[in-house]
């Protein structure tokens, strides 16, 4: 968990993966990517510094992601110095820059992949900057089916809707690395539907996009800053 007293620092140093205390994460080793990289146009703000209660929609994400993995690559892009500020440092925490953000998702991912493999992992799970009503529940949910399976992709989905969080094995990081960027991941989730389990919450925040103010406003949050 990260120290609220810490003092906020210009970067994270990256550390290699550690296995967990945790039964379940003891093997295999899962990374947490998180995707901060975009340029939040239609809600005129940078959605990662959005709050939520007391908290940035980053600073919360980071909290729930590092019960469930032991590392997490935040990977930044546009307005990358602003929410690098803002995020508290502790052990795990790595940030890596995208310097090609406008080519899409997928370029974000594939940084962020990258650092995760440096570091051994043998999992990650992908997860977005600007979907922080996702419960930690459905985060240990799909770890767990995960752990238990090992099935190459692990994909939670809210009444037949299929969202973020999504787990990727390593037997499909060549896959992702190598995909277009036009396509983005949904070509290698959809290249084989036997590799693919899908992990059914009562969850809406896997497919809650929240993109304008107007989006805020449904969900109950607070607007921008700006708005």
């Amino acid at each position: 968990m990260i120290s609220r007293s810490a003092r906020r620092s210009a970067t994270c140093a990256a550390r290699p993966d550690q296995p967990s205390s945790d039964p379940i994460l003891s093997a295999p080793r899962i990374a947490a990517i998180l995707l901060a990289a975009g340029e939040s146009r239609r809600m005129g703000y940078p959605k990662p510094l959005l709050r939520i209660g007391d908290e940035s929609f980053i600073s919360h994400t980071m909290a729930i992601v590092l019960t469930i993995a032991s590392r997490v690559v935040i990977v930044l892009g546009a307005h990358g110095d602003s929410i690098r500020g803002a995020i508290e440092c502790g052990p795990g925490i790595t940030i890596v820059e995208n310097p090609n953000y406008a080519r899409g998702q997928l370029s974000s991912l594939k940084v962020g992949l990258a650092e995760a493999i440096g570091g051994g992992a043998d999992a990650v799970i992908v997860h977005l900057a600007d979907h922080p009503l996702v419960t930690p529940a459905t985060f240990r949910a799909l770890v767990d089916e995960y752990s238990k399976t090992r099935q190459p992709i692990v994909v939670s989905r809210y009444r037949g809707r299929r969202g973020h969080p999504v787990i990727f094995d390593r037997s499909v990081f060549a896959e992702l690395m190598a995909a277009s960027e036009d396509e983005g991941a949904r070509v290698v989730v959809n290249a084989d539907p036997r590799r693919v389990l899908y992990v059914d919450v009562e969850d809406p925040g896997v497919v809650l996009d929240l993109d304008t103010p107007a989006d805020l406003a449904n969900a109950g949050l607070p607007p921008p800053p700006a708005a």
